[in-house]
């Protein structure tokens, strides 16, 4: 199964604050506040909701399309993204803007305060799917998320012209994008992910009940956090996946871009979604334990016993395709 991810790629400043926001919070005070924090550590990574995506499913031998904006920067992120697996030929360079940022501030509760500088990501509705798809051969489905809104809408529509299946990841673009936008991006969708609080904002922004969402789409992939991944379909009942523990979390930055990859990546070898939805909460638990959202490393073997120690061993068996491809 050949993916094509579309989406941003940025590069991420992170920031850490040794506190708690809500201690510095004061409730009759919300309506102006001015707040400075003094951090303890900064790390630059390469980031970006699409390119933390890819990574993910290169690591796990997928070969996926990278699909995007970037500016002349990313020629420092091309080669090892290219390293993993990543095919970065789809990548729109910028002539005139930088590759997009992110700025992200996490407490001591993994709690988190960001903003985000489009940069070239403004130019990623220039790219056409129907080029991309014959440059790589064919796609087998392509995901939609966070992007330029044109972008993201664009897409979707050439997937319907070219009849290319699709998954909708609106989840940080939501709270920019219109009912019909919104509409437009999760009808037809193979696989729709968001986590809770973007599931109420689906919900919202579409003006459509569960129900009525689980009718226009295959599938809704809801992240719990700590709790783990709902799984809902229209005519079948739920199934929720546990998350797997972490024992040393050192920064949620990208851990559902982790599970996202993770559950594709199941997907493309033909799992069960609950299995595809275990070895995605096995890759998002490798990711928590690093600072990065691509800095981290799998192994089959580490990726396999985290199946087994909370699955069993017929889960980490059911993952064999995919544990064998990992790089």
């Amino acid at each position: 199964m050949r993916i094509a991810v579309t989406g941003s790629i940025a590069i991420d400043h992170l920031m850490t604050f040794p506190g708690r926001f809500t201690d510095q919070l004061l409730a009759d005070q919300l309506d102006k506040v001015s707040l400075s924090f003094l951090v303890d550590g900064m790390d630059v990574r390469q980031g970006g909701v699409a390119a933390n995506i890819a990574y993910g499913l290169g690591v796990l031998g997928q070969d996926p399309v990278l699909v995007g904006g970037a500016g002349a920067d990313f020629d420092g992120h091309r080669p090892r993204l290219k390293e993993h697996g990543v095919d970065t030929d789809a990548v729109l360079v910028s002539a005139t803007r930088q590759t997009a940022r992110f700025l992200c501030l996490t407490d001591q509760d993994m709690n988190q305060i960001a903003a985000f500088y489009p940069g070239a990501m403004a130019e990623a509705a220039d790219i056409r799917l129907g080029a991309v798809a014959e440059a790589a051969g064919g796609l087998d489905l392509v995901l939609v998320s966070p992007n330029d809104p044109k972008a993201m809408t664009g897409h979707t529509q050439e997937c319907r012209e070219l009849g290319i299946p699709f998954a909708a990841d609106p989840s940080q673009q939501l709270a920019s994008l219109s009912r019909e936008q919104t509409r437009g991006l999760v009808e037809g969708a193979a696989w729709l992910f968001t986590n809770e609080y973007e599931a109420a904002l689906v919900r919202e922004r579409t003006g459509w009940s569960e129900r009525q969402v689980l009718e226009r789409v295959g599938a809704w992939v809801t992240t719990l956090g700590a709790q783990g991944v709902r799984i809902a379909r229209r005519d079948t009942g739920d199934e929720v996946v546990p998350a797997v523990p972490c024992a040393a979390p050192v920064d949620p930055t990208g851990v559902g871009d982790a599970f996202r990859a993770g559950f594709l990546a199941g997907l493309a070898q033909r799992l069960r979604p609950g299995a595809a939805a275990r070895l995605g909460c096995a890759l998002a638990t490798t990711a928590l334990g690093s600072t990065g959202p691509q800095e981290y490393t799998v192994t089959a073997r580490d990726l396999s016993r985290a199946l087994a120690s909370r699955y069993g061993d017929a889960a980490a068996a059911e993952a064999g395709a995919v544990l064998e491809r990992v790089r």
